[in-house]
């Protein structure tokens, strides 16, 4: 029974493909709308005044990380959960993918985070008249907090990359 059973757990992994693809139609869309948005910026970024069209700029730029988000994620969660990369990715270029354990997929991630936040936080200073100082405090708060969060889980990824170092164990 025991061996059914984890052939069982083991097998399930192929669930979360399900999720991992997604993931990947919902990204297909988002870079279908992501060419529309840029398609407009080409169109009304001479005729605009030089704070919109640097708004919009960063609308591009967040989108761009958010897509980036995703793709670490899916690539991640494939090659840990569901099936392995084999020997040749290294050749079809994401040997990069390889390097990222949990740990160090959630520092990235948190990084990602705090980025597209420090983004967001760009664009309502550019427009600052537009909210309300209780607006801008909370969204001054709620970055500093993923700050927080994400430089906690580097100091936890790095203490717990040493201590593996030191013990020889992986």
């Amino acid at each position: 029974m025991r061996p059914i059973l984890a052939n069982l757990i083991l097998t399930s992994r192929w669930i979360a493909a399900i999720f991992l693809l997604g993931l990947t139609a919902a990204l297909a869309l988002f870079a279908v709308r992501y060419v529309a948005k840029v398609a407009k910026f080409g169109m009304t970024v001479f005729s605009s005044p030089q704070d919109q069209a640097l708004l919009d700029l960063l609308h591009i730029l967040d989108w761009t990380l958010v897509s980036a988000l995703v793709v670490m994620v899916i690539l991640a969660s494939w090659d840990s959960l569901v099936s392995p990369f084999d020997p040749e990715s290294k050749a079809s270029g994401i040997a990069w993918e390889r390097k990222l354990d949990p740990g160090n997929l959630k520092v990235k991630l948190a990084g990602s985070i705090v980025a597209i936040s420090s983004i967001q936080l760009l664009q309502m200073f550019l427009r600052a008249d537009v909210y309300s100082d209780r607006t801008l405090a909370w969204a001054v708060g709620l970055h500093g907090v993923f700050l927080a969060g994400a430089l906690i889980l580097a100091i936890t990824d790095r203490v717990s990359a040493a201590s593996v170092g030191r013990d020889g164990k992986d």
